[in-house]
């Protein structure tokens, strides 16, 4: 017990030389001074240099300031994966503003709620968005100005807005001195969740939290210096999960990609020298799934970063089967992206491909910035015991988790109870502390008392050969209940019968767990990729 104060509680304080706000703005000033020639952006004949690259972001910030918006205030974006957005990861925050990159994919009614919640002071709009854009403003019904983004890689679209990004520019000053955060707890981003029902709840990021997340990455990933990153994800989604701000700390290149495609994709590939990109599962099964002659050439090993719903085992064995390292990541929009890592050890080396696939489709544990991750009764928030068997909540606690929700205390409350972050996902907890997903609360299949993960049941139905996507929700059951439905798209050419399904599943699965239907057909998703269950589960009420 002390007796007398400690001598570590007075006269060393905080100051201008000690203690200085974490951002990761600084990271693209590093990056500028240190490797100011080495490329950061490409897209198609653009190739600019980090130095290039940031004195772009300050005009842009300093252009922002010019007209008007101020500190705490919101900028947003309609845009592809292309040069502009990324700039605007850096040049909004970089004069105290708070970028918000909307989904793309969303029409225009959600948009306009967006714009209205947000409090948008200026929006930027891609050409190829353009009609949706001019749609939702008239929904908002208030003036805002409006920026064009006139890309050549597209053609067609409408180009709207006061003036064009370019001439933007041009009304900045890269020499201008912009302040950046006082407080490293001041906002950076908005980001909407995807939500299925009712309106998108605002996630706040704050600049601390991207900036630990941004190192994460680098350090989860083991990035190297210099590497070459395929804009598989979209930028607006999670901030793409950080990587704009990742990619400055180990100055690396972005290679821009508008629309995902597997052609393109290869194609860039192997002619950009790409290393390393990122995506959901479906990514990976398309590229898996592609004719052999689109991935000749391609000598080089790529590191694909994978989240989303757990990858099934046969798509990882797939891509490793190409020389290709997969890495699952998990986490959620309200925590940067990826804060949940599953690192390889070295004792897992001899194992086959098919229990390699098994365990890299496991969560993990924490990454380097999560201060702790648990696997617990969502009632009492105690840890379940580390079996792989026991079915608990996963929780998260640490800096790279949100501020909370705007102008939602309710929600930011709810989510934030007993002090952990309830995240809704159910996992188990394996002995050497990996955790692995087998349901959303509300997928989780109860067939004659019995728990089903659909994860569980989707797994070994991507195994079948004819198989390319698939997904399983609960179908009302008079006599159990709920018993699984299997929702199904078969690969080109391939001709399989509801009872082919069933019976590849009753060979892999205990009897309560397989499918008793089938419905062949493609799968619905929200703008992010997601599958859309809830339309699935409707459809399978009416079968």
């Amino acid at each position: 017990m002390l007796t007398s104060p400690s001598p570590y509680l007075s006269g060393l304080d905080k100051t201008a030389a000690n203690h200085v706000p974490l951002t990761p703005l600084t990271f693209l000033d590093r990056a500028a001074s240190v490797w100011p020639e080495r490329p950061a952006v490409v897209h198609g004949p653009v190739r600019r240099s980090w130095v290039e690259t940031a004195g772009r972001c300050r005009r842009l910030g300093s252009a922002l300031a010019r007209r008007g918006v101020g500190r705490g205030q919101t900028v947003a974006f309609l845009a592809a994966n292309t040069p502009e957005l990324f700039e605007a990861h850096f040049g909004v925050p970089m004069m105290g503003a708070v970028l918000n990159a909307i989904n793309t994919r969303l029409d225009p009614e959600a948009i306009a709620f967006i714009l209205a919640h947000g409090e948008a002071r200026i929006l930027f709009v891609d050409r190829e968005f353009g009609a949706t854009a001019r749609r939702a403003l008239a929904i908002l019904g208030r003036p805002i100005p409006v920026i064009g983004i006139d890309d050549p890689s597209f053609e067609g679209g409408e180009l709207i807005g006061d003036t064009d990004y370019e001439a933007f520019l041009a009304e900045g000053d890269a020499a201008e001195t912009l302040a950046g955060p006082t407080d490293e707890w001041e906002p950076i981003a908005l980001n909407y969740t995807s939500g299925t029902t009712g309106n998108p709840k605002g996630v706040v990021y704050h600049h601390r939290g991207a900036y630990l997340n941004a190192v994460s990455n680098a350090l989860s990933w083991e990035l190297a210096e210099r590497p070459v990153y395929l804009w598989t994800l979209p930028m607006f989604h999670c901030n793409g999960w950080c990587f704009p701000w990742t990619l400055a700390v180990v100055a690396g290149t972005s290679v821009c990609l508008r629309t995902v495609r597997v052609e393109t994709v290869l194609d860039l590939v192997r002619s950009e020298g790409v290393t390393h990109f990122c995506g959901a599962p479906i990514v990976l099964n398309m590229i898996n799934n592609a004719p052999a002659q689109l991935r000749e050439g391609i000598t080089g090993k790529v590191k694909a970063m994978v989240a989303g719903a757990a990858p099934p085992a046969a798509v990882i064995a797939g891509m490793e089967a190409m020389g290709w390292e997969v890495t699952h990541v998990y986490g959620l929009t309200e925590c940067y992206g990826p804060t949940v890592v599953n690192v390889w050890h070295d004792r897992w080396n001899g194992l086959d491909l098919g229990q390699k696939a098994a365990i890299k489709a496991r969560q993990g544990v924490r990454g380097p910035m999560l201060e702790a991750v648990m696997v617990a009764d969502p009632a009492t928030r105690l840890p379940v015991p580390k079996n792989g068997e026991t079915i608990g909540e996963i929780f998260m606690r640490g800096n790279n988790l949100f501020s909370g929700y705007l102008k939602n205390p309710t929600a930011t409350a709810e989510a934030f109870e007993g002090g952990w972050f309830h995240t809704g996902d159910l996992a188990v907890w394996h002995e050497d502390g990996y955790v692995e997903i087998k349901d959303r609360s509300k997928d989780i299949i109860i067939s004659g008392g019995e728990n089903i993960s659909s994860i569980e049941i989707e797994d070994v139905l991507y195994r079948h050969p004819d198989v390319m996507e698939a997904a399983v929700v609960a179908r009302p059951d008079e006599k159990w209940g709920e018993t699984p439905c299997a929702f199904v798209v078969l690969k080109e050419g391939a001709t399989v019968t509801e009872a082919e399904i069933i019976a590849f599943c009753e060979s892999q699965l205990a009897g309560f767990k397989v499918p008793k239907s089938v419905v062949f057909g493609p799968l619905p998703r929200t703008q992010t990729g997601k599958v859309q269950k809830f339309v699935l589960r409707a459809t399978a009420r009416e079968l």
